[in-house]
């Protein structure tokens, strides 16, 4: 604008100097111009900076009046809750408090109150060190923060619990004291005893803060929340946005002093809670899972122990569990002995960091979907699904295995070295789990052929679980493309080698075995939910493809049952349940004695409910999936099928072995209830004097072994006859049963009794050295070491 008026004022000079005999009117005229010409200019400048301030940049000026009349203050919303399938809380916001400063109001008081700078300086440290102590943040990060002045609103901390929440509020009651000097209107010197409150530049707002009631459960499919209260992980992650609210504000005017007013100039924007997430998981499941795994996690001394529970109908997830895991109120937390190893390991302290993180990494990282393994023999059952559905083998097809098979330029060896399986069909060689027919089977296939199915149930692509971070396969690293397919890499892939599947692919293709040939598309989030509770949306089950004719799966369905009644899965036998599946011992890709363990099976065979994965990463000692794995199977099987009240349907040969209920004996004569149990064979302990049955143990309609212990009360005040748990561990199944009736207890067997000289005992559910009730039951589990192995290593 001055450049603007200095040229004008220069043409103007111009006009008016001009020729120096210029009729007095001219000159009139011309200065006449010359001022109009001005004014005109200033008029133009001041409409176009008027049309910039209220149109062009209009928003923003408005933004700063109501910044400097307006105090606003963000109000944290929660987090929608995340439930299991039965309506169990998993995670839920809590409320919470944030402590924060305003900078800027050092400035505000100073002015108000008209003291010196060395006054606000002093003011401020006394302040910062004060409230250090209070809300644990260091001195020198609050005192960084209180120095920002240009700054209304930062936050010193959040998410703190009411304990230290009641804390701050004390504190804020509290002042810093200063001497103001001043002359009175007499011009006296008066010193005045002044206060400044902490409240005035410190204070407390709401805020949330993620809480999940059960620690580790499920730790790895929930996920949790950082400090900000964004997903980072698991459910938390994936369905961030879903789950995130929309903040509330607490808007308060300020008066021209630039302080806050009183409340009746205060609007309050409530938050809106998120969506919230109803799960396919089932925390009772989940348990079951998780509980099985930690043993065989802690028995095997592994890298890591994972499992999967499917509805094969629906693709539903119901447990999905990693060990170890971690607490999900506390992620960033190691245990003690992790942190002594670290300690131990990297004495350099920028070494044991990127140590600690990398194994905090490991610890998050969903095994199931994000990694991938070398599926082993489990794989046998999509080669055998391929070659039955394509009928490539005769009616009378049968192998004769010698222990090994040519291939090409090597010669690969089957587990049984010594003389090998023999003749076989195909249902024989998936029990015995013998590579070399399944070599020749896939051979017959031949590459394109196994290549299609290969793909057909799902292994060249992602899944499409709402999870994060699915691994997604790529041709010449997870698995062969067809081109670079030879004779050796379709021998080796057919029996489940040099190739690598993520455990939520294997579970989905044995889910297909299962449901009669459809690939689904496995989910954990069944429901949406408004903050009413009301449904929003639901998941329906997807089918991605049919990859087999229901016929053909019904036939890889009942080999596959053979293999756990008769074969190397012997040890997922579950008394009442037909279980099939199929054992897997894998060695690493690229490792020297490094394995991978597994079991993949479906329930019941004849009506399947569930099919479940169990994975043992690099076990010591006994390294077979028939052997680590597929008693684990069993116990979530049996326990699930159970709380899903499916009905157990025995043979003949299970009947002969069942257990029996107790009668009812309170209340009968005590030489009556004698002979009652003595024609029904049970063993009998009569502790009192008395002619009646005052009360029995086991009580009545409780199950025990045919020729149990039942103990007779027949006296009120009579104490309880107790005992010691005895170690029923390492003894076959005869010397179990006989040592526990000579203590006192009756016997659950859990495993496959029809294979009962072939049974040694590996656990049981009340430790040894505990004291029970004379009578109590005790379940021993039982596990077979003969014909279980299925690695030809």
């Amino acid at each position: 604008m001055k450049a603007m008026l200095e040229s004008a004022k220069r043409f103007f000079i111009k006009l008016i100097k001009g020729p120096e005999k210029v009729a007095p009117r001219r000159k009139l005229f011309v200065r006449g111009m010359f001022i109009f010409g001005i004014v005109a200019a200033v008029v133009v400048l001041t409409v176009i900076n008027l049309v910039r301030i209220q149109i062009i940049d209009a928003e923003s000026y408005r933004s700063r009046a109501q910044k400097n009349q307006l105090h606003d203050t963000e109000i944290s919303a929660s987090r929608g809750v995340i439930y299991d399938a039965n309506g169990t809380v998993l995670a839920k916001s809590a409320s919470v408090w944030k402590v924060y400063i305003m900078p800027n109001a050092f400035a505000r008081v100073q002015e108000k109150e008209k003291f010196s700078d060395e006054v606000r300086e002093d003011f401020k440290n006394d302040l910062c060190r004060n409230l250090a102590p209070v809300i644990g943040v260091e001195f020198d990060e609050i005192k960084e923060k209180a120095s920002k002045g240009k700054y209304g609103y930062l936050i010193l901390k959040k998410q703190i619990e009411l304990a230290e929440k009641e804390r701050v509020a004390e504190f804020l009651k509290k002042s810093y004291k200063y001497t103001k000097t001043y002359l009175n209107d007499d011009g006296e010197v008066v010193n005045e005893e002044k206060k400044l409150y902490y409240s005035s530049v410190v204070g407390i707002d709401p805020d949330v803060k993620r809480y999940y009631p059960y620690g580790n459960l499920a730790a790895n499919v929930i996920g949790f929340t950082g400090a900000d209260d964004i997903g980072r992980l698991g459910v938390e992650l994936k369905y961030d946005s879903t789950l995130t609210g929309t903040p509330g504000r607490i808007v308060t005017a300020r008066n021209g002093k630039s302080d806050v007013m009183s409340e009746q100039f205060e609007t309050i924007h409530d938050p809106i809670q998120g969506t919230s997430l109803v799960l396919t998981i089932d925390e009772v499941i989940q348990r079951y899972l998780e509980d099985s795994l930690q043993q065989v996690y802690i028995d095997s001394k592994g890298v890591g122990a994972y499992g999967v529970v499917m509805d094969v109908e629906t693709g539903a997830i119901l447990a999905m569990a990693n060990m170890g895991n971690f607490n999900l109120n506390s992620p960033n937390a190691l245990t003690e002995e992790e942190e002594k190893m670290l300690l131990e390991t990297y004495p350099d302290e920028k070494d044991r960091a990127s140590a600690r993180n990398n194994l905090l990494y490991a610890k998050w990282r969903n095994f199931i979907v994000s990694d991938s393994y070398e599926p082993g023999s489990v794989f046998k059952i999509v080669t055998a699904a391929a070659a039955v559905e394509e009928n490539v083998l005769s009616e009378n097809f049968s192998y004769n295995c010698t222990g090994r098979i040519t291939v090409a330029d090597r010669i690969i060896q089957c587990h049984n070295r010594d003389g090998g399986h023999g003749t076989q069909d195909l249902k024989h060689g998936l029990m015995n789990s013998c590579n070399p027919l399944f070599i020749t089977v896939g051979q017959t296939l031949g590459k394109e052929k196994f290549f299609e199915y290969f793909e057909a149930f799902g292994f060249t692509e992602k899944t499409g679980i709402d999870l994060p971070a699915e691994l997604k396969p790529v041709a010449g690293v997870n698995y062969h493309s067809l081109e670079s397919m030879g004779i050796v890499e379709l021998s080796s892939s057919s029996f489940g080698q040099s190739f690598q599947v993520t455990p939520i692919q294997m579970v989905t293709a044995i889910s297909a075995v299962a449901n009669g040939g459809y690939l689904m598309q496995p989910y954990v989030v069944a429901r949406q939910l408004d903050e009413n509770n009301n449904v929003i949306s639901e998941t329906q089950p997807h089918i991605r493809r049919q990859v087999i004719s229901e016929e053909t799966a019904a036939e890889v369905a009942d080999m596959m049952e053979a293999v756990v009644t008769s074969g190397t899965g012997k040890n997922a036998y579950v008394t009442g349940y037909r279980v099939a599946g199929k054992t897997g011992t894998s060695q690493k890709l690229g490792s020297d004695g490094e394995y991978v363990a597994s079991f993949g099976c479906f329930a019941p065979a004849n009506d399947p409910e569930i099919a479940v994965l169990i994975l043992v990463d690099e076990p010591e000692g006994q390294i077979n999936g028939g052997q680590i794995c597929t008693p684990v199977a069993a116990q979530v099987v049996e326990k699930t099928l159970e709380y899903m009240g499916v009905e157990r349907q025995y043979n003949d040969k299970e009947l002969e072995k069942l257990d029996t209920l107790t009668p009812n004996l309170v209340g009968k004569a005590t030489d009556d209830a004698l002979a009652l149990l003595d024609e029904k064979g049970f063993k009998v302990k009569v502790v009192g004097e008395g002619e009646k049955v005052i009360s029995q143990m086991p009580s009545y309609n409780h199950s025990v072994p045919q020729n149990g212990i039942i103990v007779l009360y027949t006296e009120k005040d009579v104490e309880r006859v107790t005992v010691e748990v005895p170690d029923l561990t390492m003894m076959t199944l005869s010397a179990v049963n006989k040592y526990a009736l000579s203590t006192g207890l009756n016997i659950k067997v859990s495993g496959n009794a029809l294979n009962a000289a072939e049974l040694i005992s590996y656990d049981q559910n009340i430790e040894a050295g505990q004291t029970v009730e004379y009578g109590s039951t005790i379940t021993v589990y039982f596990k077979s070491d003969t014909g279980v192995n299925d690695y030809a290593g």
